[in-house]
Parts: structure tokens; sequence; C-alpha cells
């Protein structure tokens, strides 16, 4: 897994022209029930702002294709949440983890609209958060309130994450060197 992240990282950087529209897949990918279980897009978001840190790569193109993707699948899944139902529960690889479905349904149950907010920052929560408010046919627009600044907030931390954690590593590695 750790050879894919560095790959993936190092992919985006060799094709910094594209990158804003790979960070927008990536986000989709993060996003989107199902995928989202299967594809480690956090990780990769996450060196991708070492590059950020190292400038290799400026924030605000990486930031806005982020959140398109974001939203976009977020989006997709409460889509997928309305048309199929609960059925989707049954499917792989949902249905091999009865247990986190069950913990986002309480979840959706006790917080509504905060658990979608809350579902772009908590992975486990996020493969199932978005489907969980379109089974409960959430209307859209509360869906989307709740929707838009998670997609947003998440975009600009995660990226962060990884540019201020590299930085903090490049200064205490020149500390302790002396370079």
């Amino acid at each position: 897994m750790q050879a894919f992240v560095s790959q993936a990282v190092e992919f985006v950087s060799a094709h910094r022209a594209w990158a804003p529209v790979i960070i927008f897949l990536l986000a989709l990918g993060e996003t989107t029930a199902l995928v989202s279980l299967i594809f480690p897009s956090t990780a990769i978001l996450l060196g991708v702002g070492a590059l950020v840190a190292a400038g290799a790569l400026d924030f605000l193109p990486l930031f806005a294709g982020a959140a398109l993707g974001a939203l976009a699948g977020s989006s997709i899944s409460y889509w997928l949440g309305r048309r199929y139902g609960s059925e989707i529960m049954d499917r792989w690889p949902l249905n091999r983890n009865p247990r986190l479905t069950e913990r986002a349904s309480a979840a959706f149950a006790k917080w509504g609209a905060g658990a979608v907010l809350l579902g772009h920052f908590i992975g486990p929560l996020r493969s199932v958060a978005f489907v969980m408010a379109g089974i409960a046919t959430m209307r859209i627009a509360l869906f989307q309130l709740a929707n838009v600044p998670g997609a947003i907030a998440w975009a600009f931390v995660i990226p962060k994450t990884g540019e201020y954690g590299s930085g903090a590593l490049g200064a205490a590695w020149r500390a302790l060197t002396g370079g």
C-alpha cells in the first residue's frame, strides 16, 4: 500500500499541469460510496500536501480540485442511497462489514446533517454517511447545507495537514542535522 501511495504522489508531482484533475479524481474516489473503501486517496492527498510544502505544487488549484471532487463524490453517494435505498448496503464491499453500516446508521439517526458534515473527516463513516443520507431521504437542500462546508473544509484540511506535517518534519530534521 505504501509503495502505491508513493508512486501516486510521484505521478502527481511529475504531471503538475494535471494535478488539479488528478486531485479531483482522488477526492471523488475518496467520497464515493464503495470506492472509498478500496482506494487510499487520503494518504495520497496527504502526500500531495507534502509536495506543496516542498514548493513542487501550488495549493489553490489542488484545493479547488479536492473540493469539487469531494462535492461530486458525496453527491453521487447521496444519489445512490436515494436511488437504491437500503439494498445498496447488502452489496460488496459494504456487506463485508455490517458493523460499519450499523454504526453509520446510528450516527446518521443521532446527528442527521451533522453526520454528513463529519462524514468528510471520519474515514469509516465517509464510506456510508452520504449513502445513509440518501437512504433516509434527507432533503437535498439539507444534505447540501451540511455537505458543501464539509467538503470544502476537508479539501482544505487534508492537503494542509500533509503540507504542515512535512514542513514540521523538515524543520526537525534540519535542527537535528544542522543542515
